[in-house]
């Protein structure tokens, strides 16, 4: 990667699978664009940060999606789904529908980054508890809960929102939280901070 350069940094991950996995051949695309010195930031949600050189981003994002790498844009935006590892299977666990949730939501600018959890079993490993929004799998239907709050003296767990939703219910509303928050949040106003302001119940009529 050329010093003199101008950068920006983006977020990669290996998608929605079974785990937060990378394989050797992403490894390595990803470390053509580095310097010897340069270093790569693994955040708490599954995501890498890597600086590229803005000149170039569109032909390094193509590579890095041909090998199977997710790129997304950092800042307030709602970020990438954190999962669980989807120990029991694909479909037994609804792969598909975290897939398509983070399909439809991730990357869109909001007030402040948010992040969305998904679990494939009430034993809530990917922690939806502890996130913005929260969606975890019971048997064949999905609850919602909103308004996590995991660091601080005053961290709380969310609150049942939705529950027993088939999965395109689930995919309305999470868009639709989204599109609320997008519209009432004040600029850097954390989603913690706005469900208790304007009140859960505004979230979706």
């Amino acid at each position: 990667m050329e010093n003199n350069a101008n950068k920006i940094k983006i977020a990669v991950n290996g998608g929605i699978g079974f785990g937060a996995k990378l394989n050797s051949k992403q490894l390595l695309t990803i470390s053509k664009y580095m310097n010897e010195d340069d270093e790569l930031e693994l955040t708490t949600f599954q995501q890498l940060y890597i600086e590229i050189t803005e000149d170039r981003k569109e032909e390094i994002l193509e590579e890095f999606q041909s090998v199977g790498l997710a790129c997304y844009p950092v800042g307030n935006f709602v970020k990438s789904l954190k999962t669980c590892n989807f120990c029991k299977g694909e479909e037994r666990e609804g792969m598909p529908v975290a897939k398509e949730v983070n399909r439809r939501v991730a990357g869109k600018p909001v007030p402040f980054t948010l992040k969305i959890a998904y679990t494939g079993c009430p034993i809530g490993c990917g922690e939806p508890m502890l996130s913005d929004i929260g969606i975890m799998k019971f048997k064949d239907h999905f609850n919602l809960y909103v308004g996590g709050k995991a660091k601080g003296k005053d961290a709380e767990v969310s609150s049942l929102l939705k529950e027993n939703l088939a999965p395109e219910e689930l995919y309305d509303a999470v868009e639709k939280i989204i599109d609320v928050y997008s519209l009432m949040g004040k600029k850097r106003e954390t989603f913690y901070k706005f469900v208790k302001r304007i009140g859960r119940n505004q979230l979706i009529d």
